[in-house]
């Protein structure tokens, strides 16, 4: 069995490391997602991915979790579960509704000229 202070020990002594980690798995299974409702891959690979990635940005939110719990509130805090919100919200959206998406998608170079 698990002990809670064994897991908050392990975030904190690990930071760094978990961080390095999950900010840039995060960003990169979100764009995989994001590339594959583009080039209209099967529904059952974009299942996948959106899985990965919502292992990948809840694993973030415990890691902020633990600093949250012992009264670290500082905008790196925030930053890493804005950006693990982010990337899950992106990923159920695009698995929920790839349509949308893609005509999204789409349209983003004739608003940007």
């Amino acid at each position: 069995m698990l002990d809670f202070i064994s897991v908050l020990n392990f975030s904190h002594h690990h930071c760094i490391a978990i961080c390095a980690f999950l900010v840039p798995a995060n960003l990169l299974i979100t764009l995989q997602t994001l590339a594959m409702v583009l080039l209209t891959r099967p529904q059952s690979h974009i299942r996948w991915s959106v899985a990965i990635a919502a292992c990948l940005a809840s694993i973030l939110v415990l890691h902020v979790g633990t600093w949250f719990a012992i009264g670290v509130v500082t905008p790196v805090t925030f930053i890493l579960l804005g950006l693990a919100s982010t990337c899950l919200t992106l990923n159920l959206w695009t698995a929920n509704y790839p349509s949308t998406f893609q005509r999204l998608l789409r349209m983003a170079p004739s608003i940007l000229t």
